[in-house]
């Protein structure tokens, strides 16, 4: 167990709802908390900050319980969705309000709120009334308030929910570039899989309470550990493992092959940007390595995304997803993707590879 950063076990019983998560957050990190509407994200981040008391578990942060402590006595600061400025207070006596909490001298808050203002890429807006600003002006000076009582702990709730897209992005690359200079570990609760991706030092992934999954965004994207984190943490095609025999091609090979299926529901899972596209059934799919081949696959819808086209292709019954460089000019396609690409689930858990399996094993 670290001494440094938050190391959380955390169980609380509600009406409906049961929270029993566990994971941890190691010093400086920016922790992305990520699950679908009532996984326990924001209840978790409510019982970190003592808003809610827990009923077992533990909660240290720096080595320190403290779980059983009061909330200004936690070293926690919280930025809330709606960001909670107080309207009847300036910019500037907004985020002085936690200093004036702790009798800083008026020059000490005036020239602390000045460095917090520069930080947030806000100077020159002391004296604005909350009503004047834009929404991502109110969520930096909520930042900036937040920062200005020195926190060991920074938890952001769906800070960004309310904001238009193009702004969303830019501002969590500002909170990104916050998070660097302070150094303060964040746990940041997000719904949004993008935005978790790409500010990230650590994702914890939340179903029902529970902690499916944590670590690096790309070990959770590339090697999800169950088909509710992979179809969750961005899009993919599941289809029934019994498929492969007769959809494997292996050129060159030298060993014969033999299908070999898991007793429960076995099923395989692939991305998009990892299927090929061949519209010419003139020429054969340009791939030669062990991989599945769908032909005849009949494209169902074709979207323009900027940088590709998003398919959704029929085959057999089965919908595979996949994206491409360039419009199909026919409505029937082939479509292939490598052994290496795909992940297997027995009962919706990761298993070992294990599609191809050398005849006597």
């Amino acid at each position: 167990m670290a001494d440094n950063g938050l190391t959380c076990s955390l169980k609380a019983s509600y009406k409906d709802f049961t929270l029993d998560a566990q994971f941890s957050v190691q010093a400086g990190e920016l922790a992305c908390i990520i699950g679908p509407s009532g996984c326990g994200k924001s209840t978790t981040l409510q019982l970190i900050a003592g808003l809610f008391a827990q009923e077992g578990g533990s909660l240290l942060l720096n080595g320190q319980d403290i779980g059983q402590k009061p909330v200004h006595q936690r070293h926690i600061a919280m930025v809330f969705q709606d960001y909670a400025l107080f309207p009847h207070m300036n910019v500037e006596q907004n985020i002085a309000y936690p200093l004036k909490i702790r009798k800083l001298s008026r020059a000490k808050r005036k020239e602390r709120v000045a460095r917090l203002l520069s930080l947030v890429a806000l100077e020159g807006y002391q004296k604005r009334r909350s009503q004047e600003l834009s929404g991502g002006e109110r969520q930096r000076v909520a930042l900036a308030r937040a920062l200005a009582s020195d926190p060991q702990l920074l938890l952001l709730d769906e800070p960004l929910s309310a904001l238009d897209a193009k702004l969303r992005k830019h501002l969590r690359e500002e909170i990104r570039r916050i998070h660097d200079e302070t150094g303060i570990t964040t746990v940041y609760v997000t719904h949004d899989q993008e935005e978790a991706l790409s500010i990230a030092d650590r994702i914890i992934v939340m179903h029902a309470g529970r902690v499916m999954q944590e670590g690096k965004g790309e070990d959770i994207y590339h090697n999800p550990a169950s088909l509710f984190v992979a179809t969750f943490m961005g899009e993919g095609t599941t289809l029934p493992y019994s498929l492969i025999p007769k959809t494997l091609v292996n050129p060159g090979a030298s060993d014969p092959f033999v299908f070999k299926p898991m007793e429960g529901k076995h099923t395989i899972f692939f991305r998009p940007e990892h299927v090929l596209v061949q519209d010419d059934k003139n020429l054969p799919l340009a791939e030669y390595l062990p991989h599945l081949s769908f032909k005849q696959a009949e494209v169902q819808s074709c979207e323009f995304q900027g940088d590709h086209y998003r398919l959704a292709c029929s085959w057999e019954g089965h919908t595979i997803l996949c994206h491409s460089s360039y419009r199909p000019r026919t409505p029937m396609v082939t479509l292939g993707v490598r052994i290496n690409r795909i992940r297997e689930y027995v009962d919706g858990e990761s298993i070992a590879k294990r599609l191809l399996s050398p005849v006597g094993e």
